[in-house]
């Protein structure tokens, strides 16, 4: 395992996201106990955000800023703080609104910590060291470190290995872009005849968990954001997953996640299936 910029151990990091993260979980936990309020929408009408939402973010930038007051934030509720230590911070306060909306118990706090990398795979100058995830409603711990593994409630996570495709259960999730949302609709229908069945739980955080877990055998969804992915992605990862961006049908980004054994088999019955594009996809 490697260390920061500034000489904290990758580890040290992660042991400080599920922290803040747990602490982040607390509020959205009692808060949701007390009622949700809807405060406004963003990419379309069903695209929603809660008080909740912007307290759970402000809790973690304030946590953030008395703890590591000279990293750098970037959050899917306000405006990036740009820090000097050579360490980020992505916070996705609620991943899974509309579950949380409606009591659905399936929605996280994720949070995690990247250091500068021009080889970066999402090509942003940015790579994830460090991962949490926290089941709102369970209060499952998923974590991660670079070259350190996964685990869940501090058992050691591993993906499922040698599913066959027809064999194979994938999450997914849709776009609030209703077109988009029909495009994405049509490529399910030639993948599902493929694959075991699909599902849509609607938190990506969490089903990128659950296929590290083993409760999945692939994810695949078109136009998530770095702060829905950035630590599911590394928890997957290190638990034996691949995963990538392909060019979305939509003209998005189409992350694909699957165990790292049988990737190509679940990669190309999606590419067959209509998911992707062949232009260049933007983030």
């Amino acid at each position: 395992m490697g260390r920061a910029p500034d000489g904290t151990p990758y580890a040290d990091l992660r042991d400080l996201a599920s922290g803040v993260a747990l602490q982040a979980a607390g509020l959205v936990r009692r808060e949701r106990a007390v009622g949700v309020e809807v405060t406004s929408t963003k990419t379309s009408s069903i695209d929603i955000v809660t008080a909740t939402d912007r307290a759970s973010e402000a809790l973690v930038r304030d946590l953030l800023g008395r703890l590591r007051p000279d990293d750098g934030v970037v959050g899917e509720e306000d405006d990036p703080r740009a820090g000097t230590s050579g360490v980020r911070w992505v916070v996705d306060p609620i991943d899974g609104t509309v579950n949380f909306l409606y009591g659905i118990p399936q929605y996280a706090v994720s949070l995690a910590v990247q250091v500068p990398d021009a080889e970066s795979p999402l090509g942003d100058g940015w790579r994830t060291v460090a991962g949490v995830v926290v089941n709102v409603a369970t209060g499952e711990l998923f974590e991660a470190v670079e070259g350190g593994g996964a685990r869940r409630g501090g058992v050691p996570l591993e993906v499922r290995r040698d599913v066959p495709l027809a064999q194979r259960l994938v999450l997914t999730g849709f776009s609030y872009d209703a077109e988009q949302r029909r495009r994405q609709a049509e490529a399910l229908v030639g993948l599902l005849p493929q694959v075991r069945d699909v599902r849509r739980m609607g938190s990506a955080a969490l089903d990128l968990c659950a296929v590290a877990a083993g409760q999945a055998d692939a994810y695949l969804e078109e136009g998530t954001r770095l702060w829905d992915h950035a630590a599911g992605v590394l928890v997957a990862r290190e638990a034996g997953a691949r995963w990538e961006l392909l060019p979305g049908v939509g003209g998005r980004a189409l992350l694909l996640c699957a165990p790292a054994r049988g990737y190509d088999e679940i990669r190309d019955a999606v590419v067959a299936a209509g998911f992707t594009a062949t232009e260049p996809s933007a983030e």
